[in-house]
């Protein structure tokens, strides 16, 4: 896996019912340029300055999203937090 950033980054892990597809939506686009005349409210709209430097990252399927939780967030155990959320 490979992650480029050109400056500091926060890690989040959003947890929620269809998590990827409603932070893509609130991200916005890929193509900064569309995105800042189609959906100027996006976070990429608002922040990205171009399509390499959009701003934020998300993943786009559930198999990417385990990927890129195990490389940064070693210790959390997915599967236990799943366990627990379905029990509640």
């Amino acid at each position: 896996v490979t992650f480029m950033t050109s400056g500091p980054v926060s890690l989040h892990i959003l947890s929620r019912e269809n998590a990827i597809q409603r932070w893509r939506e609130i991200m916005g686009p890929t193509k900064v340029f569309q995105t800042k005349i189609l959906k100027p409210e996006t976070l990429r709209g608002l922040y990205g300055l171009s399509d390499t430097r959009n701003a934020t990252h998300g993943s786009d399927s559930t198999e990417s999203a385990r990927s890129e939780i195990e490389f940064f967030f070693p210790d959390f155990d997915y599967k236990k937090f799943i366990e627990k959320e379905l029990k509640n």
